[in-house]
């Protein structure tokens, strides 16, 4: 089953204003993340705001009747953005969402901050 990719777009990092770019960080992110997703079957989405500012660069693997999680702390990296796309095409092979630690991409490992449990069943 497809797996998604949600990036917040919004996203700055701690030194953005002094970078003297326009361009978010997120927005770095998201970019370099649709290139290395191109082809993968891995789907992506931008949003504006994933309300984890503080965290910067943040991202949502997710798939439906799966576990998703929330990761962040990144920097608008081709590394970090081919390290995502490869653990979300783990995810995305997973049964359940959940991959092994031993299995995560090194890029990923220390970017996670939470997991979200797939809706239960309606009655």
């Amino acid at each position: 089953m497809t797996s998604w990719i949600t990036i917040c777009e919004g996203c700055k990092t701690d030194d953005w204003a002094e970078k003297g770019i326009e361009v978010t960080d997120g927005a770095m992110l998201a970019d370099k993340i649709e290139a290395a997703a191109d082809g993968t079957g891995l789907k992506t989405r931008r949003v504006s705001c994933t309300m984890g500012c503080e965290r910067s660069c943040n991202i949502i693997v997710q798939g439906k009747d799966k576990i998703g999680y929330s990761l962040g702390k990144f920097e608008p990296t081709v590394e970090a953005a081919e390290a995502i796309v490869e653990y979300a095409k783990m995810h995305s092979e997973s049964e359940s969402g959940q991959v092994p630690f031993r299995q995560w991409p090194l890029g990923v490992k220390g970017h996670f901050v939470s997991r979200h449990l797939p809706l239960p069943e309606a009655d």
